[in-house]
């Protein structure tokens, strides 16, 4: 028996829809291994976001793009800086769950590092959790049950390394249940919400994002 005749045709139509989303060109976007004790069925994709090529957008930059832009001045080793990493999980219960509220889960996960300013800023969470409605609002990606957590990461070096500058990391991670099985529009929100976290500004329709080069 082929082991497709097992997933449920919901899933597979939520598959299905995931392949046709159009996902910002800045993000690098991955199936990476999915969590096999959340769900009958899951699939989980890794996204990362590094600093642009050489060039300035014409919108100013914040956060990890612009302390990037600012590290690179009057060099060309700008790229190959990740601004921004995450997950998106799907899950599926054909049993549905009182918890999700539905059959489908969507659970993310976004860290990206802050200017110090924006880092010690009392709203950061609320400003972080602003980012994903708002995303999901922009998409028409309808949805429900919605929780998450917005974490502020202080790291500090001593010893030998305590050369290495400090850093505030923001971390979000959220879940929300989508009205349908088609979650196209989720994972491009999703997708428009990391580039965000970079600090890389939206971009306008008919506008081409800036040409990412390749880390050596």
């Amino acid at each position: 028996m082929n082991a497709l005749d097992q997933v449920p045709p919901e899933f597979l139509h939520a598959l299905g829809t995931l392949r046709k989303a159009q996902c910002r060109r800045e993000l690098r976007l991955a199936e990476i291994p999915a969590p096999a004790r959340l769900a009958p069925f899951a699939v989980a994709l890794g996204a990362e976001v590094f600093a642009p090529g050489s060039g300035t957008p014409g919108t100013p930059l914040h956060g990890p793009a612009a302390m990037a832009l600012a590290a690179a001045s009057g060099t060309e080793d700008e790229d190959g800086l990740e601004l921004a990493t995450g997950r998106f999980i799907l899950l599926h219960d054909p049993q549905g769950s009182e918890v999700w509220d539905g059959e489908f889960r969507i659970v993310t996960y976004i860290r990206a590092e802050l200017e110090p300013e924006m880092g010690n800023d009392e709203m950061l969470g609320t400003v972080a959790w602003t980012w994903l409605v708002e995303a999901l609002e922009n998409h028409k990606a309808a949805y429900r049950a919605a929780g998450g957590t917005a974490t502020r990461v202080l790291s500090e070096s001593f010893g030998t390394l305590s050369e290495r500058p400090g850093s505030i990391d923001i971390e979000l991670r959220a879940s929300w249940t989508p009205a349908t099985s088609d979650v196209q529009a989720h994972l491009e929100a999703w997708s428009d919400m990391v580039c965000t976290f970079a600090g890389l500004p939206p971009l306008p329709d008919g506008v081409t994002p800036l040409t990412l080069r390749r880390r050596n």
